[in-house]
Order: C-alpha cells, then structure tokens, then sequence
C-alpha cells in the first residue's frame, strides 16, 4: 500500500508541467522524511505530454469532469436497455463531450506554452473517452496522477500499474487547482516597426520551439511503443516456434499411432479369419459327430 505522504507528493508533482517535474521530484525524494518514501518519490514517472494534459484538465476543471463522468456513469447504465439507434445517438453526444473537453485542455495547455500536436491531442481524446466507458479508468483520469496514454472500452481490464502513478491509491481525486489570475492591462508604447518585426520573429521561434519539443515528446512515445512491439512480436515468434515444434512432434506421434492402428487393424482381420476358420471346423465336427448318433 502507499502512504498518504506519496499521494501528497505525487499530487503537487503531478500537477507541474513535464518540464518542471523531474526537478522537483528529485528535489522531493531528497526531502523524504524516509529512505522508503524517498525511492518510491524517485520512482514517480514523468508523465507523457498527453498525460500532462489530462492531468492538467482535471485540476483545472474538476467541476465539469465529475459532471460529464457522472453523466457518463448514468448513460452506462442506461445504454444496456437501447436500441442501436439510441445507441448511435448516445455515442454522438459522447464524442461531442470528449471532443469539447480536448479543446479545453488544448486551450489549458497554451497556457503553459505547451502545444498540442494533433497526435497528442488524439490521445487526450481517447484517455476522456476511456474515462467514459470504463469506470477504473474514470478513476484514474480522475486522480490526476496519469504517466501515459492509454484507452479502454470497459471489457476487458485496464492495466492501471502502467499508466497510474500511484495505482494503489486508486480512488484519489486530483487538488484543484485555481485559475491563474488575468494579466493587467497592457501598457500602450510606440514601438518601430523593426521591433515590431523582432517580436513577431521572436514569437514564431517561440512557436516553432514548442512545436519541436511536442513533436519530439511525440517521437520519443511512439518510439517506445515500437520498441514494446517489437519485443512483443519476438516473444509471440517464439511461442509460435514452440507452437510449431509441438506440432511437428504431435504429427510424428499420429503417424506411429497410424502405423500401430494398421498393424492392429491387420491383426484383428487376421484374428476373425481364424475365428471363421475355426466355426467351419466346429461346425464339421458336430456334423460327423451327430452322425454316429
């Protein structure tokens, strides 16, 4: 089990953009009052960008997630009793709730000057729409706590271990977090049209920046996933090798039950044959026998 202390920390490092978090993890771990804490803090992955996003949405509106998996709870329910009409009009108003939510937490996102990539944002999508149909996953969107990426459609089990900071503390509700506050107004100067130009290269570096790092972020996921893969495909060619041996001696064994099949099959002709040759020569005893009679 996990101490409340862990859920505390992970909570506030959670709620950082992936930028900050390894800092202060590490800077957390350090501070642990004990050792065991203190691996368990520097074992906290840092979460995916897409996670970050999802982890950011829930803390910043944690109203409007509990409405929409509340609602979403209720359409579960309900969905067991609809026709596949219904049904193609329930999942219409779910993807219009998802896809809202992602356009909020693209907008949440720019706050941070991060930027969404269509791919990432395509993930947040599909971690909302998990949260929808499956209750676990609904609890762990909810915890705020997401390292990565994931999707489920409620049949078969989420494997929260891998995408849950903190799986044993699932059921935690992710802090809020309040809104940051609006900027003054803006102090009005004369600028040159040269500085004008400046700031807009400046902007579009900035701009171009974030693109790359979230497009990098991106590469590094998908990386990963091609490397699971192809451990994943190795690991079923050798079952598939195993698979094929067995087969190749299960075969060799129904050819010499074949072979003993045949012999025994010969033997048992053989057997009735003499069998015959035996009731013909009973049967002509009998009949010289009966003749003395």
């Amino acid at each position: 089990m996990s101490s409340p202390d862990l859920v505390e920390v992970a909570d506030a490092l959670y709620a950082l953009t992936a930028a900050e978090f390894t800092s202060a993890r590490d800077a957390a771990a350090k501070a642990a009052a004990d050792k065991d804490l203190a691996k368990q803090i520097k074992a906290l992955r840092k979460p995916s960008v897409a996670a970050w996003a999802v982890n950011l949405l829930v803390r910043r509106e944690s109203e409007q997630i509990d409405q929409v998996l509340e609602l979403a709870a209720g359409l579960r329910a309900a969905a067991e009793s609809l026709d596949g009409e219904e049904l193609r009009t329930l999942t219409k108003q779910r993807r219009q709730l998802t896809a809202a939510l992602t356009t909020t937490a693209r907008s949440l996102a720019r706050e941070h000057d991060v930027k969404l990539t269509e791919a990432t944002a395509d993930q947040v999508e599909g971690m909302l729409t998990a949260a929808m149909l499956d209750p676990v996953a609904a609890d762990v969107v909810r915890s705020g706590l997401v390292v990565t990426a994931f999707t489920s459609t409620g049949v078969s089990e989420l494997d929260v271990p891998s995408v849950c900071a903190v799986p044993e503390a699932l059921g935690h509700r992710a802090s809020a977090l309040a809104e940051p506050e609006p900027p003054g107004p803006p102090k009005l100067t004369v600028v040159s049209d040269e500085a004008v130009r400046r700031a807009e290269a400046r902007e579009r570096v900035h701009e171009a920046t974030l693109t790359r790092a979230a497009a990098e972020e991106e590469a590094e996921q998908i990386a990963a996933r091609i490397e699971n893969l192809r451990a994943r495909r190795l690991q079923l060619g050798g079952e598939i090798d195993e698979l094929r041996r067995r087969l190749a001696s299960l075969e060799d064994q129904v050819d010499e039950v074949d072979e003993d099949l045949d012999e025994a099959e010969s033997a048992h002709d053989d057997a009735l044959a003499e069998v015959a040759d035996a009731v013909r020569e009973l049967d002509a005893a009998e009949a010289a026998l009966a003749a003395f009679d």
